[in-house]
């Protein structure tokens, strides 16, 4: 029989067998089951995205274990969810890792420090597959602070049926548009002839910057910021508009119009011409829609001797300058820019890609046919002032827009003044 000492050392070794097990275990599954918590990064988002948004936390969660994407659902106007990006950075420590950002909040964005250089994470050949204005957008002053997700260009969109049936083209020109909408309107064929954006708000900025480039002008420039709204073309431009709606071309109550309220009308089929964004397709085609099949699109009419202009839109993503997770950042923006994400953003609401494959994608193309004719039009998009005061800038001109076509001011005095007080907003004395 062994002795009491034996017994003690084997008793003593079978302790060190399963303590130095239950160490191994612990040095096994503690990193993986408690120190390996995944990352989340964060990103504000407008509420009318956040079903999309969630169904992309749960597949970027499937590729990516080790991190989580959480959306957090903002206001449903984009405006408001800027005002609570800005207030989230003047505090100082943005509890947002990403940046979902409109691309006219780029400069303000950029100029204050708010976000991360990313011009040498996307590389030149990658850089090409998106559209260049999409990708001109998220610039600022010659870096790269934003990835497109989706783009957005202003369309004329027409009654084909009502212009094959009168034996017309549709129109190239200003004067070819006003000339077929009192055609139609003498014939009964419609109520009015052009329908588009007058409320006083940055809908009204984004149609004008359309209307200024089919003259020839130009609002701000950025790299010596000239202004040219008390220039001929600007007030002509604003002419344009005035007219419309004295020669009843356009509704009294255009001045009240944003987006939707132009949409039902044009889809309900009082007007013969819209001018509005690439959602109205989808929408004007629904099974229930009166103008179902009986509608086409193509790029805003311009002046005699000037080129059509598509204001730019669109929403990307940056990367918030305080993150602690630059790296992790990064492999989120990757995911959510990527062709599949994308495809499937389109595919679920209709809004157009920034990746120029996309247009003429097989599955794409299936469900929305036009995809393809919406090339040329983005292509020849008009970024509004990419400056840091873009948002002052605006307000001036929506005011004095505002005043021209509701009549309060000429167009002359409307652009004088708007000149001059976009002026006095940059530090410019007088131009000549």
């Amino acid at each position: 029989m062994p002795g009491k000492n034996q017994v003690r050392a084997r008793f003593f070794l079978n302790r060190l067998k399963w303590v130095g097990l239950l160490w191994l275990l612990l040095l096994i599954f503690t990193p993986a089951t408690f120190a390996q918590e995944p990352i989340t990064i964060k990103i504000l988002v407008p509420a009318f995205d956040t079903k999309e948004w969630a169904i992309f936390a749960q597949q970027f969660a499937a590729k990516n274990p080790d991190l989580r994407l959480e959306p957090v659902a903002g206001p449903m106007a984009t405006n408001l969810v800027e005002d609570l990006y800005t207030s989230s950075f003047l505090l100082g420590d943005s509890p947002y890792d990403l940046v979902y950002m409109d691309i006219v909040w780029v400069p303000k964005f950029a100029a204050a420090g708010w976000l991360m250089d990313l011009s040498d994470k996307l590389p030149p050949q990658e850089q090409k597959a998106f559209l260049s204005g999409d990708l001109d957008g998220g610039r600022y002053k010659g870096k790269l602070y934003r990835v497109p997700f989706r783009s957005d260009a202003g369309l004329l969109y027409y009654r084909e049926d009502l212009l094959k049936q009168a034996g017309l083209k549709p129109p190239e020109t200003f004067t070819e548009m006003v000339q077929i909408s009192q055609t139609l309107q003498k014939q009964g064929k419609v109520k009015w002839g052009y329908l588009w954006q007058g409320k006083q708000y940055e809908g009204l900025a984004a149609m004008f910057t359309e209307i200024l480039e089919g003259y020839g002008g130009f609002w701000i420039d950025p790299k010596t910021n000239q202004v040219g709204l008390d220039r001929p073309e600007a007030i002509e431009a604003v002419t344009f508009l005035q007219n419309t709606i004295k020669q009843k071309i356009s509704p009294p109550g255009v001045t009240t119009y944003q987006e939707e309220e132009s949409r039902r009308l044009f889809q309900n089929g009082e007007a013969v011409f819209l001018r509005n964004w690439p959602y109205v397709w989808a929408e004007a085609n629904k099974p229930d829609v009166p103008m179902r099949g009986k509608i086409g699109l193509k790029p805003m009419v311009h002046a005699v001797g000037q080129q059509s202009g598509a204001s730019q839109g669109g929403l990307g993503i940056g990367i918030s300058a305080t993150t602690r997770h630059p790296q992790e950042a990064w492999r989120a923006v990757q995911f959510l820019t990527s062709v599949e994400s994308q495809r499937q953003y389109v595919l679920h609401t209709g809004v157009i890609p920034s990746r120029r494959a996309l247009f003429t994608d097989p599955q794409l193309v299936k469900r929305y046919p036009h995809f393809p004719s919406l090339l040329p039009v983005v292509d020849r998009a008009v970024l509004r002032p990419p400056i840091p005061q873009y948002a002052q800038a605006s307000d001036i001109l929506q005011r004095y827009l505002s005043a021209a076509i509701t009549n309060q001011l000429s167009p002359k005095a409307a652009m004088e003044q708007a000149a001059r007080e976009t002026r006095s907003l940059l530090g410019k004395k007088s131009e000549s």
